[in-house]
C-alpha cells in the first residue's frame, strides 16, 4: 500500500463471516444530523462511545457493501461478536476506529500514529 493510500474499507469479522464498512458521504451527513454533531466529536470528547452510537454508525456503515441490512441484524451480529469473544472496547479499536479510518476522516499520517497508540491501548488492556 502506498504511502498516500488509506485502507478502502475496514472488516469487521463475526463468526467465518467479514462486513466490509465504510461511511459514506450521505450516511455521515444523516448521522451527524441524528447525532447533532460532527462524528469525530463522539470519539474525541468521550472515552467510549455508548454501544447505541457504535451499533448506528455500524449500520451506516455496512450499507455500501451489505445494502439493506437492518439495525436488528446487525445488533444480532454483535450479540454473536460478543459471544465468540469480543467485547465492546474491542469493538471500538477493531471495527470503529477502523471505519472511521477507511471513511477519511483521518490523514494517512494520523492513521499511521492512531496503529500504533492502539496496538498500544491494546496492549495495556491484556
Amino acid at each position: 500500500m502506498s504511502e498516500n493510500k488509506r485502507i478502502p474499507y475496514a472488516v469487521w469479522k463475526v463468526g467465518d463471516e467479514e462486513y466490509k464498512l465504510k461511511l459514506t458521504t450521505s450516511a455521515i451527513t444523516k448521522l451527524e444530523q441524528e447525532f447533532k454533531t460532527n462524528l469525530l466529536n463522539i470519539l474525541m470528547n468521550q472515552s467510549m462511545p455508548s454501544l447505541f452510537v457504535m451499533l448506528k454508525i455500524t449500520h451506516s456503515a455496512m450499507q455500501k457493501f451489505n445494502h439493506g441490512i437492518k439495525e436488528k441484524e446487525v445488533q444480532e451480529l454483535f450479540d454473536q461478536y460478543l459471544e465468540d469473544g469480543g467485547s465492546q472496547t474491542e469493538f471500538l479499536t477493531d471495527v470503529i476506529l477502523p471505519t472511521f479510518q477507511a471513511s477519511g476522516f483521518f490523514s494517512v499520517g494520523m492513521e499511521e500514529k492512531m496503529k500504533d497508540q492502539l496496538l498500544e491501548a491494546k496492549e495495556q488492556m491484556i
